[in-house]
């Protein structure tokens, strides 16, 4: 099997705060499907398994692109993990849309990092894990570049989480914390999350945009999700019943993963995962 290639490239959205990404694939000069990776809330692209599973797709004929959300708490010169805890608590729903959509633009850069010859841009697919499921799924209902969908332990809903209570006190305080398990540093949430999720109900409510989504879509959950109950799962299949749902069993949110995570070969959980999308992405070609 050929050698897989990563570049590393830095995307310049119009809000001017840049991000960081990375490509893996073979590069054999034959036009392959791409596939971004949207990590979720706390994660980041270089957490865990993430680089093994991009390994794992760009050696199954695939151009696999992750990347960190421009406010995920990560920085163009230090972006292998969570440091700068003020653009994390200035992040939202619309920002990491707009994130999608430079690195969208990027991929159809003639100029850009990645040569357009080894790109088939008609076979663009999104793969979003937890919070970044609920991401691609609106991504994909407002731009048709997207060819596909696969959800990986996705949320069904932006403010599941907010109840009226908390959310007054978070408004009247103007920011809530929340601790990193991983790291113990606290992170702040300002309210300008709510603010936005609320002045673009119509753009974010996931509920109503998945409806409207025409492309196909795979939602994938772990029967064992300690995050995310798979009621959320179902609850996605219900709104759009045309989807293709697994749940796997014995497998938990992060699909086996850990950071750091210092085995050679894939989680059984996050490779069953990437079987079951790569299958997907094949036949919805």
């Amino acid at each position: 099997m050929a050698d897989t290639l990563k570049v590393d490239f830095v995307v310049y959205p119009e809000h001017e705060r840049p991000f960081t990404a990375d490509a893996t694939y073979t590069p054999d000069g034959n036009r392959k499907p791409i596939v971004l990776y949207t990590h979720g809330f706390k994660g980041f692209k270089d957490w865990g398994h993430f680089n093994l599973l991009a390994q794992y797709f760009g050696e199954r004929g695939f151009v696999f692109i992750k990347f960190n959300f421009s406010h995920n708490g990560t920085s163009v010169d230090n972006y292998t993990d969570l440091h700068d805890m003020e653009a994390f608590g200035r992040n939202n729903f619309s920002i990491e849309l707009e994130d999608l959509r430079a690195l969208l633009d990027l991929v159809h850069d003639e100029e850009g990092p990645l040569p357009q010859n080894e790109l088939d841009l008609d076979r663009i697919y999104l793969i979003g894990h937890s919070r970044g499921g609920g991401s691609v799924i609106l991504k994909a209902a407002e731009d048709t570049r997207v060819k596909g969908v696969a959800t990986w332990a996705a949320v069904n809903n932006f403010d599941q989480r907010w109840d009226e209570l908390e959310r007054q006190q978070w408004e009247k305080e103007g920011v809530q914390w929340v601790t990193n398990a991983r790291t113990g540093i606290r992170m702040p949430l300002y309210y300008q999350i709510v603010e936005d999720f609320l002045a673009n109900l119509e753009r974010l409510d996931i509920p109503k945009v998945i409806q409207k989504m025409r492309q196909p879509l795979l939602i994938l959950h772990g029967e064992a999700d300690e995050t995310l109950p798979v009621k959320m799962a179902h609850d996605l299949h219900s709104w759009k019943p045309d989807a293709e749902m697994h749940l796997l069993p014995g497998a938990d949110h992060s699909f086996g993963g850990k950071h750091p995570y210092e085995q050679d070969e894939l989680p059984e959980a996050a490779r069953a995962a990437a079987d079951l999308s790569i299958e997907f992405f094949k036949k919805n070609a």
